[in-house]
């Protein structure tokens, strides 16, 4: 018995070991990185979507500055909320798969991710969603992770910019702060319309507010990831 728990133990602590590894060598080689190098197109990107609380206040936003963003959206949230995927469809943003419950890639076990994405794209199409990018929770990916990716053809997408706007202890003012110090050209941004603590996503929506003026005066155009990758391919 203590043999068997520790081959297990051993196999779960490598199965990590890997997971860390590949997600290092994910976030190293982001090849967002070389597309944003230069000019002024920012991609505003939402994760752990959608919230009914938060979600309409933010596409109301972006419909007023007419600007398209892209969700990366929680499929299990989806089921919940048609209503809310539709409008976003409708109102010409992109979907993106974001996991079923925001579950760590690197703690779950094989057969368990499978059915992430299963359950995940089985739902979307359900929902006449069809998407065709996906963002891991925390960015952290495992090589199985990878594998689906392409199994269900979804091209994974990170970010350059992230303000940590899901913390409590998060402001409007530091959320600025943060934006204005981090873009300095070409961005995907990464901010969150759900779970977040002690409502973080109306400070997002607040620092939006200030925001989306301030970089249209200086220049700035915006993008969904879809219109990104398609013009910045390699």
């Amino acid at each position: 018995m203590l043999k068997v728990l520790l081959i297990a133990g051993a196999l779960w602590l490598g199965m990590r070991l890997v997971g860390g590894l590949t997600t290092v060598v994910l976030r190293c080689t982001n090849p967002l990185r070389k597309r944003c190098r230069s000019g002024k197109t920012l991609c505003l990107t939402f994760d752990d979507g959608m919230d009914p609380r938060y979600t309409p206040k933010l596409l109301d936003l972006l419909a007023e500055q007419e600007i398209h963003a892209s969700f990366f959206l929680l499929a299990s949230t989806a089921a919940q909320h048609p209503e809310l995927l539709r409008r976003i469809q409708k109102e010409g943003h992109t979907i993106g798969l974001h996991s079923l419950n925001h579950q760590n890639q690197i703690l779950q076990l094989p057969h368990s991710l499978w059915m992430d994405f299963r359950k995940s794209m089985q739902i979307l199409t359900d929902l006449e969603a069809k998407p065709a990018y996906y963002r891991p929770p925390w960015g952290h990916a495992t090589l199985l992770g990878l594998w689906l990716c392409r199994r269900y053809r979804l091209k994974q997408v990170l970010w350059t910019v992230i303000v940590g706007d899901w913390a409590k202890d998060a402001s409007v003012d530091g959320l600025c702060r943060k934006l204005r110090s981090q873009v300095h050209g070409t961005a995907v941004i990464c901010l969150h319309d759900g779970r977040g603590t002690g409502e973080a996503p109306l400070k997002t929506i607040g620092a939006l507010e200030r925001m989306i003026p301030y970089w249209k005066e200086e220049g700035y155009v915006f993008e969904t990831i879809s219109e990104f990758l398609e013009e910045h391919t390699d």
